[in-house]
């Protein structure tokens, strides 16, 4: 039995693929660009632990939007695998473990955020702990998170690398766009390492370095959502794996 995606319209696919990634955008943006900002107090974990009691609303929609942007990214892979497979199978199932391992390890750090606002209301820690001590416990949580996603933004990085070679080869999307998706991935790279071995280093590349992985994957997200597949060039690539694989792929136009 196969799956009905795999016979869809390529031109369907990578609009929902184009959906699916905008979601994932404006999801990250508003968690991690605009309640982190608001909320965590660098170096302060008494003022963060203040922030997010006083907004718990907030928070927890910063951490469903999390979540959700974690569930939209699994189809999204699955979507990337079939729109970039014609072009190499054995990199774009490189880019299929990149990216399974790049979720695996950011599903972890969402873990570590579900636990912060309980941490911080549970009133027997606090009358065990302290204030201050309990602040601390967030704060630790709000750390495990800040490593393990960057553990996870570094694979999501290679992936972009990959994918974006693929884009550049594949004569159905645009080159610029595989060329801003692997800048994306050298920019993660960068500003991962940096994060986790470097900060101070980090505090001075971010959050400019990181102009050029929105910039490169809006591009891509936009396009897919909007233009698609050259449909012009699909059949042509798009026949060649199925001479040298039963794996089926998306064939038809829409």
């Amino acid at each position: 039995m196969t799956l009905p995606l795999l016979h869809t319209s390529p031109q369907t696919i990578a609009r929902l693929g184009g959906a699916l990634y905008l979601a994932i955008i404006v999801f990250g943006a508003f968690s991690e660009g605009f309640v982190m900002s608001k909320l965590l107090v660098a170096g302060d974990a008494t003022a963060t632990a203040r922030n997010i009691l006083a907004s718990p609303g907030l928070w927890q929609c910063a951490v469903v939007l999390n979540v959700l942007l974690v569930l939209c990214a699994v189809p999204l892979q699955w979507i990337e695998y079939l729109l970039l497979r014609p072009v190499n199978h054995r990199l774009v199932l490189l880019a299929l473990v990149l990216n399974l391992v790049s979720l695996s390890v950011e599903s972890v750090s969402k873990v570590f955020m579900l636990l912060v606002l309980p941490t911080l209301e549970n009133t027997q820690y606090v009358q065990t702990l302290g204030t201050q001590q309990v602040a601390l416990l967030g704060h630790l949580l709000l750390k495990a998170h800040g490593v393990a996603f960057n553990v996870a933004l570094l694979f999501f990085g290679l992936t972009c690398l990959v994918n974006g070679y693929l884009i550049f080869k594949s004569g159905y999307l645009p080159k610029v766009l595989g060329v801003g998706m692997q800048a994306a991935g050298a920019s993660y790279l960068v500003s991962c390492l940096a994060a986790l071995f470097a900060p101070a280093l980090a505090k001075v590349l971010l959050p400019a370095l990181l102009l050029l992985p929105f910039i490169g994957e809006l591009s891509l997200c936009l396009w897919l959502l909007i233009k698609g597949v050259n449909m012009a060039n699909w059949p042509t690539r798009a026949a060649q794996p199925l001479q040298q694989s039963a794996v089926p792929v998306l064939t038809g136009a829409e």
